[in-house]
């Protein structure tokens, strides 16, 4: 729970290297509903590509538990970018393997997301 709480928190230092460095080698990225992303390096270019527009991002962590190796997360993700501004809830879904994210499914509508996003 502790490295998934870190996690959401260093989302607002929008460094994809420092976020991709929680994920196993063979991590893999299921941002619903686009195609997952898998290893390491290709979870890094993806979140770079993903924040390249945001200014500033703040994750709100509404709820979490954990059961075994699963962290489930609820959250708010305010985001500013240069496209528009959105304030999303999603819920991830975390499968963790050595104190490091196996797996993250993230579950949000992205109709919201899109709509906020043409201005």
């Amino acid at each position: 729970v502790t490295i998934i709480r870190n996690f959401i928190s260093d989302w607002s230092s929008l460094d994809a290297d420092k976020l991709a460095d929680y994920f196993t080698e063979d991590g893999t990225y299921y941002n619903m509903p686009i195609a997952p992303v898998t290893g390491k390096d290709s979870v890094r270019k993806f979140i770079a590509g993903f924040i390249a527009t945001w200014s500033e991002t703040e994750w709100d962590l509404l709820n979490i538990a954990a059961t075994g190796n699963i962290v489930i997360a609820e959250r708010l993700d305010r985001t500013r970018t240069s496209a528009g501004n959105v304030d999303l809830p999603c819920v991830g879904v975390f499968e963790m393997v050595d104190g490091k994210i196996s797996i993250w499914r993230d579950y949000f509508d992205m109709a919201t997301f899109t709509s906020a996003m043409q201005g």
